[in-house]
């Protein structure tokens, strides 16, 4: 699918945003700037076609979306499938996370995202009784 350019009104939308980060965005962000996260180049409040994604790696194209309680409810729940569905078109794998992952499962999140991204492997699950 050719690229889709954002509308001209998600560019001051997502600079907008940027400023009113929640704790939990806050708190990945602050993880994964300036390329902190395995070298992985994220982008936050990134438009793509008519959306605005919480994050967004491009080189990996994955985008990560941390969501609020707002996005547990029927209405919001069937949004989220539409935009996902379109991203996924484009080529976007989407993750989705919850406020209280980042917030207090923030290592887990990120090595999620690394896995997901092929720059590590997930470890091997250990068997009770098992000798390495």
């Amino acid at each position: 699918m050719p690229h889709t350019p954002p509308p001209p009104q998600n560019r001051p939308r997502a600079k907008a945003m940027r400023r009113r980060m929640t704790d939990a965005e806050l708190k990945f962000w602050n993880a994964v700037r300036a390329h902190r996260l395995m070298g992985m180049g994220f982008r936050r409040q990134f438009p793509i076609g008519p959306y605005i994604v919480d994050f967004a790696c491009p080189a990996y194209r994955i985008i990560v979306e941390i969501d609020g309680s707002q996005h547990g409810d029927d209405q919001a729940i069937r949004k989220d499938a539409v935009r996902s569905r379109f991203l996924g078109e484009c080529g976007w794998t989407i993750l989705r996370f919850t406020n209280a992952d980042a917030l207090t499962g923030l290592d887990d999140l990120c090595l999620h995202v690394i896995t997901v991204a092929g720059l590590v492997r997930p470890a091997p699950i250990q068997h009770e009784g098992a000798h390495p």
